[in-house]
């Protein structure tokens, strides 16, 4: 059982490209990445945190490649781990060779940084040679400095020309299976940016707030500027630029998505914010719910309302239910369906049980 939605988001059709066994853009889910943190060549601690990353849900990890021991450490990584890499490469155009060479399913880079098209193009012929996908990444802080010259400043306008310009350099060699970002720390801008872009390309588009900020503030940025951005039928994969753990990322992105009804994965908990009405702790089981079901990958909703103001409306609609009741008796709905009463302190036990057995029977269905 799933809320209906007030209404469907219309998303843009885009290009197909692969990066790796994903694919990106079309009908295709929205894919969810972030970047670890870990020193590249700290082999172990890097695969530990893809791993890490992967599990909380997302379909790509980026890892940075400054230095060629970096991205001669990508082999051994991509050994270990089950889910695509992004190479990320700045300035020097042989590590995006390298890491090409060394297993990378795609290389972010910035064309305008790497300078010389001749280098570019071996970068290209890298790639194609190695069934590499590529992520022009334009920003709004490294601008060509002739379209910086131009605008004055950053902009949308300056943006959405210096990806145009990539954008011709990688169809030039005959290249597409390309994606592209424009971004920047400002949220407007880089809405009107990618409002721009999506009008003039029809290449799958990366979303991102750069250098969003801390846990709240970067989280609060990002969905405001993605989700405006998605709402609209705009973008085919996302990062959530944070100054936190990288596995905060993949979670602030999959409640995005899964609160614009364009992902599910995993338990949606609707809950109220608690209030002296409330029958039990509400905040407090909420957050150990949260952790005690963050296993569940199977899609299902689940309500925890402290009282019976809005309890049986929202248990109505979601799978599994709790609402607050007199003296600690509180009920348990089930598809919608009151079963039966449940006391303060066995509400814990008894969710995660119910949670996992309507998960289990889910996926036999599937």
């Amino acid at each position: 059982m799933s809320i209906r939605p007030f209404r469907d988001i219309k998303r843009k059709k885009t290009k197909v490209i692969r990066v790796g066994k994903v694919k990106v853009g079309g009908d295709n889910p929205i894919s969810v990445q972030s970047m670890t943190n870990t020193l590249t060549t700290d082999v172990k601690s890097t695969i530990k945190q893809i791993n890490e990353i992967q599990s909380e849900g997302a379909d790509l990890v980026r890892v940075s490649c400054p230095d060629e021991s970096s991205s001669k450490a990508l082999k051994e990584i991509i050994k270990h781990v089950d889910i695509p890499i992004i190479a990320d490469i700045h300035f020097h155009y042989k590590r995006a060779i390298e890491a090409a060479k060394n297993g990378a399913s795609c290389l972010r880079i910035n064309p305008g940084n790497i300078g010389d098209k001749k280098k570019i193009h071996d970068i290209l012929q890298a790639a194609k040679d190695n069934n590499c996908s590529i992520r022009i990444g334009v920003n709004s802080g490294s601008l060509e400095r002739d379209i910086l010259e131009k605008y004055k400043e950053p902009c949308p306008e300056a943006l959405v020309e210096s990806a145009q310009r990539n954008i011709q350099i990688l169809e030039d060699k005959g290249f597409f299976n390309f994606k592209i970002s424009v971004k920047s720390s400002d949220v407007f801008l880089s809405i009107e940016a990618y409002r721009k872009l999506s009008k003039v390309t029809d290449y799958p588009l990366h979303l991102g707030i750069t250098e969003a900020g801390s846990f709240i503030s970067g989280s609060i940025k990002s969905s405001i500027g993605l989700g405006t951005l998605l709402l609209d039928g705009i973008g085919d994969t996302i990062r959530i630029s944070l100054s936190d753990d990288p596995v905060n990322e993949v979670k602030i992105g999959n409640e995005i998505l899964k609160s614009l009804n364009l992902r599910n994965r995993g338990v949606k908990i609707i809950s109220c914010p608690s209030c002296a009405r409330q029958a039990f702790q509400v905040i407090d089981t909420v957050k150990i719910l949260e952790d005690r079901l963050s296993h569940i990958k199977t899609p299902l909703t689940l309500s925890i309302i402290g009282c019976v103001v809005n309890g049986p409306g929202e248990a109505a609609m979601t799978d599994i239910g709790i609402t607050g009741g007199g003296k600690g008796n509180n009920m348990l709905y089930l598809s919608g369906i009151q079963t039966e009463k449940v006391l303060s302190e066995d509400i814990i036990s008894k969710v995660v049980s119910e949670v996992e057995k309507k998960a289990a029977q889910l996926e036999k269905k599937i």
